[in-house]
């Protein structure tokens, strides 16, 4: 997590309208139409805009008072020269005579059960349907009107990278920041390229000519020896617009006669490495690949896809008749709901794409109000902190998400598991490997980080920032949520070619990077305990990840994994001292380490034995030691990246729990009028962080699990009723009700899971 102290200034939109069903307006939950959003009037803007996606291409979408649809497209691999993850492009959508001129009625409908953006304007003669949605299973937004008399549409594409010019307000994780003068170089932004004279269509593209940094960092850090493919070199991404009957006017603007039905396509499409030429040439592919298909067909297959990801799961919880609601909300229960539904839907609409999703924004992010930034921009900049990024997928196991975690694995694992291990050894000496807080996505350290002298100058390897310098856990973490996929899935490939070779890498690095004492315990020094505690000895994070990796790897069954692995995961646990605690009042408390000094920042890492890692929880011994630490820990908070909730979760504190996820659920940015857009909070908005912590604290206080053993009810408040579906170890999938503080109705699957269940009990 980053230095909290930083800020930005947001100016607050006027005349924002409504933002859907408020805080103080009841639905009877029901389906996943119940938390739809609904708009009764235009946007002013794009602070006014909805999300919508398919997983890798996303847009935000709004309506203007003009009638014009307006859209920006993104898309989760669109890197710039620079690295950053910057938009494809914006389209605007204009009928001709304007449907939503006058005082006419007005329903904009994001609706979630087939992620489709629905307007619906005028009467009489003027009445207008137009939807919009991203196809869930190829590469094209289609935007489609219908309307009682005939009307004209025009699809104009509204570039603002038309020029190179050089980029100033350089953002913590650009590749410059920071760089002294005579490494000094201007980042500068190449323009779009229009396609000309192209019939029936039009179109534009970006294509990266040079390459800022890969090569720079390798030579910085180290890495050249691995003769990487430059990541960002010939990246090309762009998007062809065609229309029913299309007619191009001009190399922006696509026309199509007037009709009482209109369609147009625009395909969106990344590759790497790939010349422009090249790249128009698969493109030419991808249109005729899925204009071959039935159209009715595709529209089926795209709402079965949303179908079965809002089978998977949910949670629908209302309060009870006469229950005392949080002030300001008549159903608060109801009204987290829809924002734990709003949240996973947006974690469908950008978690299935080529890189994990980006915390400071994900993929729908806009310009600052008033034209202070371009649509490019996002504060953080083009990096991963893995304290941020994890945080969204620890409710995914729970929820049966497994195909958005992927890309998380793809990424962390798969791609850059042999730059670590090459890292690890030319920095530190030995075998094994760790993951910095801080990487691009083709693994180098941020620059600023890890400092601009080369690593062969230096006698201390690693980076020069001590934000994160000793801060070692995130290959723990990784280990943590691979373990959560495979006892939830049993897949067994993915144990034998990712799980048990990572953890092997990890436990390597844990085991040979520090000295035992003359008890032959780990002693970890010098280390840190997150951002927050700079000097430390042994601490928590670390020993409480190392303590739950190797005892949840010693419960896999015997033949999982060569004998000579378990004896690494024995050996190592057999070196891990104890859960460091400090004495609070006459009363033991979890503490951040065995010893600790210098607070820099406003984490809680004395509770990561609590969450992530769940070694001190309902069920497990000491669980008085993490409410002791939880009531005198030094920081407070509701929002952002924040887990106070997470903790009172699996701790048992429902009234706290109850308490912080309301005022997390009504957290929304203020500039946005889409009321799952979070932040900005530490990061962007909308912070994924944010929204991450609300979907693992909801599933928290209903559900538990700790190896075999299941808990409902946790932490669930005794004023909330709900329906149920969620998944837990074993490929188990439970689905119920609560009513007046008991579980009904439950169907467990498979049915000898039921055994392992324990009902708790709510204050």
């Amino acid at each position: 997590m980053k230095n909290s102290t930083l800020c930005v200034a947001l100016l607050v939109l006027a005349g924002m309208g409504s933002v859907g069903r408020s805080a103080d307006e009841p639905m009877q939950a029901g389906s996943v139409d119940s938390y739809n959003v609904v708009w009764d009037s235009p946007s002013k803007d794009y602070g006014g805009s909805m999300p919508l996606g398919n997983g890798d291409i996303g847009l935000n979408a709004w309506v203007e008072k003009d009638g014009d649809l307006q859209f920006f497209i993104s898309k989760t691999d669109a890197w710039d020269d620079n690295a950053r993850l910057v938009k494809v492009g914006k389209v605007r959508v204009r009928l001709e005579p304007n449907p939503f001129a006058g005082e006419g009625p007005f329903l904009q409908t994001l609706s979630l059960a087939d992620a489709t953006l629905k307007v619906r304007a005028g009467q009489g003669e003027r009445k207008t349907t137009v939807t919009v949605w991203v196809d869930a299973n190829h590469p094209v937004i289609h935007v489609a009107t219908e309307s009682a008399s005939p009307l004209e549409a025009t699809a104009v594409v509204e570039p603002w990278r038309t020029r190179q010019q050089e980029y100033t307000p350089l953002q913590c994780s650009d590749i410059m920041t920071g760089a002294p003068g005579d490494r000094l170089a201007p980042t500068i932004i190449e323009p779009d390229m229009v396609l000309a004279g192209e019939r029936g269509r039009i179109g534009w593209y970006h294509h990266n000519a040079r390459s800022l940094g890969p090569k720079l960092l390798a030579e910085i850090q180290g890495l050249t020896p691995l003769q990487q493919e430059d990541p960002l070199l010939h990246r090309t991404f762009g998007a062809v617009v065609t229309g029913v009957q299309g007619d191009r006017v001009d190399d922006l603007r696509l026309r199509c006669p007037a009709a009482k039905t209109q369609r147009f396509n625009i395909f969106v499409l990344t590759r790497h490495p790939a010349r422009p030429e090249q790249w128009l040439a698969e493109m030419d592919q991808v249109i005729a690949r899925v204009e071959g298909q039935d159209f009715a067909a595709r529209r089926r297959a795209h709402e079965q896809w949303w179908q079965e990801f809002w089978g998977r799961s949910w949670i629908r919880a209302t309060m009870r008749p006469g229950a005392h609601a949080a002030a300001g909300v008549r159903d608060e229960a109801d009204y987290v709901s829809q924002m734990y539904h709003l949240q996973r839907y947006v974690n469908a609409c950008a978690g299935r794409g080529r890189y994990p999703i980006k915390f400071n924004g994900s993929i729908f992010t806009v310009p600052l109000p008033q034209g202070k930034s371009d649509p490019d921009f996002r504060r953080w900049g083009p990096g991963y902190w893995w304290m941020n990024t994890r945080l969204p997928y620890y409710s995914m196991p729970a929820s049966g998400d497994y195909d958005l975690m992927r890309p998380l694995f793809r990424m962390y694992a798969d791609d850059l598991l042999e730059l670590c291990k090459f890292r690890t050894k030319l920095y530190l000496g030995h075998d094994g490997a760790y993951y910095p807080e801080c990487i691009y996505f083709w693994g180098p350290v941020f620059s600023e980080t890890y400092g601009w002298q080369r690593w062969d100058q230096r006698a201390d390897k690693l980076q020069t920032s001590g934000w994160h310098k000793w801060e070692w856990v995130g290959g723990l973490e990784l280990c943590s949520l691979m373990l959560d996929c495979y006892e939830y899935t049993l897949e067994g490939e993915f144990l034998r070619k990712t799980l048990i070779p990572f953890a092997h890498e990890i436990l390597t690095f844990f085991e040979q990077h520090y000295k035992t004492s003359e008890q032959g315990k780990l002693v970890m020094h010098p280390s840190q305990a997150c951002e927050t505690w700079w000097q430390c000895t042994n601490p928590m994070p670390e020993l409480a990840g190392c303590l739950a990796v190797t005892q949840r790897l010693l419960a896999l069954p015997a033949d999982a994994a060569p004998p000579a692995e378990r004896e690494l995961w024995r050996r190592l646990e057999g070196k891990l001292p104890a859960l460091p605690t400090r004495d609070v009042d006459g009363k033991k408390a979890l503490a951040p380490a065995e010893k600790f000094d210098m607070k820099r920042n406003c984490e809680n890492p004395e509770l990561y034995a609590v969450f992530p890692f769940r070694r001190i929880g309902l069920g497990r011994p000491n669980l008085e030691w993490g409410v002791e630490a939880l009531e005198h820990r030094w920081d407070r908070g509701d929002h952002g990246w924040r887990q106070d909730v997470l903790f009172m979760a699996y701790l048992g504190l429902t009234d706290d729990a109850r308490k912080a996820l309301v005022s997390r659920a009504r957290h929304h940015d203020a500039t946005s009028r889409f009321p799952a857009f979070w932040g900005p909070n530490y990061d962007w908005t909308p912070d994924q962080c944010h929204g991450g912590v609300l979907l693992k604290a909801f599933q928290a206080m209903l559900l538990q699990t700790d190896a075999q053993r299941i808990g409902l009810l946790p932490a669930w408040p005794k004023e909330w009723e709900a329906d149920f579906k969620l998944h837990a170890p074993l490929q188990t999938v439970l689905e119920g009700k609560v009513r007046e503080g008991k579980v009904v109705d439950l169907k467990v699957t498979p049915e000898r899971r039921r055994k392992d269940i324990v009902i708790g009990t709510t204050q």
